[in-house]
């Protein structure tokens, strides 16, 4: 019996795996040898028995270990990632990217990883491409990207060359109505490592799940987040429309909080001010954000989040005390010099 066979078994009498089971699953899944069947069912049982933090944490390990390296570790203590589980069919506004841009006008780096749009109908790559960054740039130019912008995109399937042989058993169990761990451990899988995360999830139970897998996997400072917007309804950001349940994670892992817009001076806004479209939609929305206009409710919501993350990697003694300038950057031209800078670097 193979390895995957008999983590199976285990898995259905709801044992779960030590981390060097998981790395000999991993091992497994990133292979051709083991069949498509063997790999569907381990993960199916998986799912079914539900993912420790602990075992969240070793495959973010084990699949790390496989990612190709960007060369940046230069940057990483600095650095933050502010990226999402995706998944709440909220149909928000790509937050995540307008705050990378704000966060890199603030000159903090940025390690933003991320995909197309699987459950929404604009994922940050699709975004980012349209605001004219190469995906499929190579490690040097990336490198060159975040000392020059600022920022970088890490386009998932770039830089994880062993997810091609679990991408058609991830479609097999989608076909099925199954999720896997890989519906939730992209955001951990982060190929540059930043010391810093806000990790967006898509319900709340997972925010204390990632908080500890963060915790696990030796993050300098890091929140899990879930915006609560009612009647069974959320979304995987912090905006000023919803409850925002926080866990902490390394020098924040006291942080157990709900926090509202009002609690940073803030005025509440409505759900309809948050939300986003397709590609044509979003790209219109940042252009009249980056020219000083667009909803005043999602400007407030990327200052908040850039404010949080300001605060997050340290530089920053407080949220409150980011937000004014988060918000100047964004509406004030800096963004504008920032997207036209992009364009211009990816160009050249």
């Amino acid at each position: 019996m193979d390895i995957l066979a008999l983590l199976t078994v285990k898995l259905a009498g709801r044992r779960d795996l030590s981390a060097d089971e998981v790395e000999g699953a991993a091992a497994a899944l990133a292979s051709e040898g083991a069949s498509e069947e063997s790999k569907e069912s381990f993960l199916a049982e998986l799912g079914a028995k539900g993912e420790t933090a602990a075992e969240l944490a070793a495959f973010a390990r084990a699949f790390r270990s496989r990612a190709v390296d960007p060369g940046t570790d230069a940057w990483a203590p600095r650095a933050i990632d502010i990226v999402g589980t995706g998944g709440d069919h909220s149909g928000g506004f790509n937050v995540s990217t307008l705050t990378t841009l704000v966060l890199a006008c603030a000159r903090v780096p940025v390690m933003k990883h991320g995909n197309r749009g699987v459950t929404s109908k604009c994922g940050s790559a699709d975004l980012f491409a349209a605001l004219g960054v190469d995906l499929e740039a190579p490690p040097e130019q990336q490198r060159r990207a975040l000392d020059r912008l600022g920022f970088v995109y890490f386009y998932a399937p770039a830089w994880h060359p062993a997810f091609r042989r679990i991408a058609p058993v991830r479609k097999a169990l989608a076909a099925r109505g199954l999720r896997s761990v890989f519906n939730i451990l992209g955001p951990l899988l982060n190929p540059g490592r930043p010391a810093h995360v806000i990790l967006g999830t898509a319900t709340q139970a997972l925010a204390d799940k990632l908080a500890d897998a963060l915790e696990e996997l030796g993050t300098a400072a890091g929140l899990a987040v879930h915006g609560v917007l009612g009647s069974g309804k959320g979304i995987d950001e912090i905006t000023t429309a919803s409850v925002n349940v926080v866990r902490g994670a390394g020098r924040l892992r006291e942080t157990r909080a709900e926090w509202g817009a009002a609690d940073f001076g803030l005025a509440p806004a409505s759900f309809d001010q948050i939300k986003g479209g397709d590609l044509a939609a979003n790209l219109a929305i940042t252009e009249a954000l980056a020219a000083g206009g667009g909803p005043a409710g999602l400007a407030d919501t990327i200052a908040l989040n850039a404010a949080v993350a300001l605060w997050v990697t340290g530089n920053r003694p407080s949220i409150r005390e980011g937000i004014d300038e988060s918000r100047e950057l964004l509406l004030g031209g800096a963004v504008r010099r920032k997207l036209d800078d992009t364009r211009d670097f990816y160009r050249a």
